[in-house]
């Protein structure tokens, strides 16, 4: 079990390491944790993200609205060489000078790879009513 409890915290941090990415202000640091064959269905577009580059693009702009995440709750399961995170999380976002707070339903789905984890999957929902 203490092998499970260290790759669930593996998966914790790796959300960690994702806001960090957001907190750079560059595209290319957030989706270099992305696989080359991941796929992004993001929390504020109507598009598919399905390429490194479609996915670096959606990062330009949510990047301009500063956001911070923090996870409400999340559920880790570990099927090694894949993770799966889901749960609620809450951005902190500023539009116009004014913060506003997005909360969204999440899954990432990551792959164990020699480079370690990265993220093939990742879909984010606003909250129904929200």
């Amino acid at each position: 079990m203490a092998q499970l409890d260290t790759i669930e915290g593996e998966i914790e941090a790796l959300f960690d390491d994702w806001n960090a990415a957001l907190q750079s202000h560059d595209p290319k640091q957030v989706a270099a944790l992305y696989a080359k064959d991941a796929i992004l269905l993001p929390t504020l577009s109507d598009q598919l993200r399905k390429t490194p580059d479609m996915i670096e693009d959606y990062f330009t702009e949510f990047l301009r609205l500063n956001p911070k995440g923090t996870i409400i709750e999340q559920h880790i399961r570990v099927y090694d060489p894949i993770a799966v995170n889901s749960g609620i999380y809450s951005f902190a976002t500023t539009v116009g000078g004014e913060r506003h707070d997005v909360t969204a339903r999440f899954t990432f789905v990551y792959r164990r790879g020699p480079a370690g984890w990265e993220i093939i999957e990742h879909h984010s929902s606003t909250m129904p009513g929200a």
